[in-house]
């Protein structure tokens, strides 16, 4: 624990906010890649009761996959979408998606080790695009801002919240989405930070 306590705070000092500092003079864009598989059903939220409750859930098994891009300064989602896999064509299809914005200056995409993200392919094709790939140490979820992001959106659209269909899962999902820049903007402004947890003080507790 102790090395992964200073291998993330050594990213963090080195690697990440250098880049940060840069976007926000405006000489650049940091994006925080991830994907989010919602899967159809009832997400449940705290409730007291002193009777029992039947809560209804749906019972499929499908899944509404997005693979986002996080703007840290602009708080803007470059997003690819879909309801089968998310993998190396996915991630291509959201590097072109990117590059296609016209952002000006340089690009750094902050992301996890997952091997649709770090193959040969991906690499290839960033490098292509001019993109740079920055990957976060094992285990650094706390250091991926648009984790927050997708647990905004499961709060805001699923959260005790019963949806019968698909169709009306997925489109309260995008609805969501669809209002982060508007709707969203203010609570966003309190949530997207580019304060990073760090564990150095956590205390650990074993049973």
């Amino acid at each position: 624990m102790d090395e992964h306590i200073e291998t993330q705070a050594e990213f963090l000092d080195k690697e990440l906010k250098p880049k940060l500092d840069v976007a926000q003079a405006g000489n650049g864009h940091v994006l925080f890649v991830d994907a989010a598989h919602f899967v159809h059903g009832t997400y449940l939220c705290n409730m007291w009761s002193f009777t029992r409750l039947f809560i209804r859930s749906a019972s499929g098994r499908q899944r509404f996959n997005v693979l986002g891009a996080w703007n840290a300064v602009t708080r803007e989602l470059i997003s690819v979408t879909n309801t089968t896999v998310v993998n190396t064509e996915t991630m291509c299809e959201l590097l072109r998606k990117i590059a296609a914005v016209g952002l000006e200056g340089p690009i750094t995409i902050v992301l996890d080790n997952a091997r649709y993200q770090r193959n040969a392919t991906v690499q290839d094709l960033a490098k292509e695009l001019g993109i740079t790939l920055l990957f976060l140490p094992s285990y650094s979820p706390n250091l991926n801002l648009i984790e927050r992001l997708w647990k905004f959106i499961k709060r805001r659209s699923l959260y005790g919240r019963y949806h019968a269909t698909f169709t009306g899962f997925r489109a309260a999902i995008e609805e969501t989405i669809d209002r982060l820049s508007t709707t969203y903007a203010d609570p966003l402004k309190t949530l997207m930070t580019m304060k990073f947890q760090q564990f150095d003080d956590v205390s650990l507790m074993t049973a």
